[in-house]
């Protein structure tokens, strides 16, 4: 369980474990905020920085993707726990008034990414595109670990679960919904960077305006040194194994679940052989997405009622990992289908449970937001590695058979070793 200092006088709203329930008009907005910040993450990855990278270098336009997107991801890995650092530090007052310590990071967050985003649009050169991006992920990421600090901060235990569920959709359909923006709603790569940044501003700064945040006394503020900030991002498994394993087991699965998307559109070229590939994918990744929604909140309710979540945890990892076993033993478009569906039921189970396992083994309140992104480096890191892990087994280990059957074994892997947790049922 989350755990905080001792001190003589009574714990600040800020950094009390929450015991009042959130209403469905919070949920809506963490969720429309989640939504936003997801869009800027993926539709920029999925359409408009590859639009923009082929136009500028046709003849190199991979590799000068792959250096813009590995850039971002590496500010990502960055950010987002420097950003969570700072939030668990930040004491706003102006004009007599105190601000709570997430929301101007939402807020600014929203703000100055959409403005790298309209910038971004302008570059006309690969090293002006990564240099945007990364000012993009930089922003959006503070934005995200201020969003993901909420629930534990304002949630209570038992509405975690279903709570997380809402939270975690936005991961899928937010890649969806942006896709769709600037492809069928506007035209043109600037108008679908400006689509998106109006879209970030829109969805995520009525959360930042409109819910509580508690402001943090200053007595309670941790010290801001750089050398300890630096030495704080270092979790030690030794005093906090709960929170190690929770780390592992993210990291695992994020893995898997890199290994078996990173290459379904040469899959469905290569080995189904289907005569639409790009169509193909596209419906794969909507009956991804519809059952991912189905699920997620289900079992995060069904979670908080039980009080049980290492073996929701697990089954979801036993449903991915028969999903990519089927694409491994019969390569065929209806199997793809049903597998899709199956890896989708199955992250939607395992995105809303384990992120509310995680907030229970958080080792400080002071740092919530911190530690939470130290979290997402087992997000993030999948997301650098996928490439590098997937490339050699498709072309020398034995094809796409052997990627979904590795993607199976580390997701069960990932998945079981949840019952190291010993602080969580």
């Amino acid at each position: 369980m989350t755990t905080v200092d001792p001190t003589p006088t009574s714990l600040p709203a800020a950094l009390a474990e929450p015991v009042v329930p959130v209403r469905r008009d919070w949920i809506a907005l963490i969720f429309a905020a989640n939504l936003g910040v997801w869009m800027a993450f993926f539709t920029p990855i999925q359409v408009l920085l590859p639009q923009q990278v082929e136009r500028i270098a046709p003849a190199d336009k991979e590799a000068m993707l792959a250096v813009v997107t590995g850039l971002g991801a590496l500010a990502a890995v960055l950010a987002n726990p420097l950003a969570g650092a700072l939030s668990d530090r930040t004491c706003l007052r102006v004009a007599g008034r105190e601000f709570g310590r997430r929301h101007v990071w939402t807020a600014g967050g929203a703000l100055l990414g959409a403005l790298a985003l309209v910038l971004l649009a302008r570059q006309e050169t690969i090293a002006g595109v990564a240099l945007g991006w990364v000012a993009a992920q930089v922003c959006f990421n503070a934005m995200l670990a201020s969003l993901t600090a909420a629930i534990p901060d304002r949630v209570p235990v038992a509405q975690r679960g279903g709570v997380s569920g809402w939270v975690g959709i936005p991961q899928a359909l937010g890649l969806v919904v942006g896709a769709v923006l600037v492809t069928a709603v506007v035209t043109g790569n600037a108008a679908g960077y400006a689509a998106i940044a109006v879209a970030v501003l829109v969805l995520s700064l009525p959360f930042a305006l409109l819910t509580r945040d508690d402001p943090l006394p200053r007595a309670h503020r941790p010290p801001l040194r750089l050398r300890a900030l630096a030495a704080s991002m270092w979790i030690s498994p030794r005093r906090h194994p709960d929170f190690a394993w929770a780390w592992i087991t993210r990291f695992l699965v994020q893995i898997g679940n890199a290994l078996g998307t990173l290459y379904l559109l040469y899959f469905l070229t290569d080995g189904v052989r289907h005569p639409d590939p790009e169509g193909a994918l596209l419906v794969l990744i909507l009956l991804y997405t519809a059952g991912m929604m189905l699920t997620a909140v289900v079992a995060g309710r069904l979670s908080d009622r039980s009080g049980r979540r290492k073996v929701f945890v697990i089954a979801s990892g036993v449903v991915m990992a028969v999903a990519a076993l089927l694409l491994a033993a019969a390569p065929r478009w209806s199997t793809a289908i049903v597998a899709a569906l199956l890896l989708g039921a199955g992250y939607g189970v395992y995105l809303s449970v384990d992120a509310a396992l995680i907030t229970e083994v958080l080792p400080r309140a002071t740092d919530r937001a911190k530690d939470l992104g130290v979290i997402n480096i087992a997000n993030s890191a999948p997301q650098v590695l996928g490439p590098a892990l997937s490339a050699p087994i498709v072309v020398h280990l034995g094809g796409y058979p052997a990627l979904y059957a590795v993607t199976a074994a580390v997701t069960l892997l990932g998945s079981a070793l949840v019952l190291k947790i010993r602080a969580v049922r």
